[in-house]
Parts: C-alpha cells; structure tokens; sequence
C-alpha cells in the first residue's frame, strides 16, 4: 500500500549529522518551526538494495510550479493529498527533472566533494547560515513519538521525515512503498536571492516507467528514461496567446530517422490528451501542433507531457505562473 502520513515539513534547519558508512547511513538534518517544534529529516544516502549507491539531481534554479503551492515557510508538517494539481510530488508525472539527468554519487568516502554527504553538506550547511532560509521536506512522518528522545538530536519527543526520495517504481520487499504523486525531496528557498533549489533522490534499483493507479513498475517498460533513445522532446510552448489565437506545442524530432507520430499525443497538467496529427515528421525538424480537444495552459503553471503510442512518457516539462504571464510570448525548455 501507498505511504502512510504522506506529506511536507516546512521548517527551517539548525543542524545536521553525518553517519559516515553505517549499515544504513543517512544524512540528518535538525529542524524547528515557527512554534517552536523540532524535527529530524533522515535522507538516504545508501539503498539497502543494489547497486547501493543512489541517484541524485540538483536543481540550483528551479521554476516549477508546485512552488506556488507549499504552505508557508516555518509552518511545521502538512498533511499531503496524493494527487495532481495539490502541492504533492510525482518525478515521473509532475515533470520536475529530466530522469536521464540524474548521476550516481556514492554515499560518504574520504575527500571533499566527492560524495552524497557532501553535495547534502553544501546546501543545508548554506541553508542553516541563512536565517531566512527554508526547507521544505517531502516524504512519510514518523513520531511524535512521547517522553522519546530523538536517536539522533535528542530533542523531545522524537518526531520527523523520512522516505525522502522517490517512492514507488520499487521492487521485491519494498514494493509495497509503491504510490503515484508521493515523492520525497528536498527544496530550499533562498527568498533574498528569489530562488529555489530542488534536491532530487532515488535508488537505481527503481522503474522510470510506472502504473498511474499503483505506482508499480511496468515490466515492459525500460528501467530507465536514459535506456533508449527518446526521437521525440517538446522543445516550446506558446501559453498565453495574444487574443483569441490558440495556444500551441513545439515538438522536435532528434532522432536521425524520421517518426510516424501515429499514436502519440501531449497531455496537459489534468491529463486531457492532444493526438500529434498523423504523419512523418522528418529528422531534426519541428511541428508545432496548436490546442485543443481539451488541452488548455494554465495561468498559474502546468505540465506538458509527451506520450508515445504505448502510453509511456518519454518527455516532460513545466512552467510556472511567472513564465506564463507575458501575452504572446513563446517559452522554451
């Protein structure tokens, strides 16, 4: 069954622990709220599965639009709704990064720079010197656990976050984690710089193709979106038309062999599809394919996914409130 007490700790970190290269080594971080209440973030940094070392994406400038959605900074714990459209995460349907951009680092070795620790090290250490700094940690809560004393802080009564990384897509044991729009990551607002920043973890272990109900993996499917050679990426979007112009989609064809878009269609961020009109779309042109059927762009960001003929997502992106705002304007990912 899915994750229980899914959902996001806004909060603000005041220290942090490494535990080096334990049997299940984390990295924990030490947080309190606006009324006062401690919490410890417990990130994975090792699977118990292998290969052992996890997957991890930074985005040092995120524009997503699940930003304008988070409950206020130093809030405590929210309760999340695992669904599209809320504030939940989904690193397959929510288009928060392209999967294949994510490398392997392993979990803490001797050096600087070189490892999970460390990349964690540099952004929460940054974000604990900021006093206007917040963090907002996705995944399963556990406590508050009375007259306990956190195992790690020692603060009372232990409470927390932990499964901060993609949950579902799992296999063997873990299989039962399995859920859609229930991720755990890390984001950090920088608001002096009006910035985010997107701490993204999974295990290697895990599918990149999965159910929309159970969030198991599908067999026939490839492990990994950088397994095969996607043809097809969505290259730009017109969202806010000028006047009553429809808006449209830029499709690219990268490949160096032309694609029958037979089958393929987009879908929109409440999953209303727009078929790719029938036909070959030679290599390394574009076709810009204009809304409709349903289709629509939000005013207040969106997704746009791109789905092959077998209904699975071989690209993904997102724009945000601030992106769609000027009239006319084409943004391109």
């Amino acid at each position: 069954m899915p994750l229980k007490g899914y959902g996001v700790l806004a909060a603000r970190a005041v220290d942090r622990r490494r535990e080096g290269s334990s049997d299940t080594p984390h990295y924990q971080i030490h947080l309190t709220d606006n009324a006062g209440t401690h919490y410890r973030a417990a990130v994975n940094v090792e699977s118990q599965q292998a290969p052992s070392e996890l997957l991890y994406l930074v985005d040092d400038d995120l524009r997503h639009p699940v930003t304008a959605l988070l409950p206020a900074a130093g809030s405590g714990w929210t309760a999340l709704v695992s669904q599209p459209g809320k504030a939940a995460l989904d690193f397959i349907r929510g288009n928060l990064f392209d999967p294949a951009s994510m490398r392997v680092l392993p979990p803490d070795i001797e050096g600087a720079d070189n490892d999970l620790a460390d990349l964690l090290d540099h952004y929460v250490q940054r974000a604990i010197a900021d006093p206007s700094a917040v963090l907002y940690v996705f995944g399963q809560r556990f406590g508050p656990e009375a007259d306990i004393p956190d195992k790690v802080f020692g603060f009372r009564p232990g409470n927390g976050v932990h499964d901060i990384h993609m949950n579902q897509g799992n296999s063997g044991r873990f299989r039962s984690d399995d859920g859609v729009w229930q991720d755990g990551a890390m984001l950090v607002h920088l608001p002096a710089e009006n910035r985010w920043i997107g701490i993204f973890l999974a295990f290697q272990s895990q599918a990149w193709h999965t159910d929309d109900s159970t969030g198991h993996r599908i067999d026939t499917a490839p492990p990994r979106s950088e397994d095969r050679d996607e043809p097809l990426r969505i290259l730009a979007a017109l969202v806010n038309p000028s006047g009553s112009a429809p808006g449209a989609v830029t499709v690219l064809n990268t490949s160096p062999a032309p694609v029958d878009l037979r089958g393929w269609q987009l879908t929109d961020h409440d999953q209303q599809t727009l078929p790719l009109p029938a036909g070959l779309l030679e290599p390394g042109t574009t076709l810009t394919v204009p809304s409709g059927n349903g289709f629509r762009f939000g005013g207040q960001g969106g997704t746009i996914t791109l789905l092959d003929p077998d209904g699975i997502k071989v690209h993904g992106v997102a724009y945000t409130a601030r992106q769609a705002e000027p009239e006319g304007r084409t943004i391109t990912f």
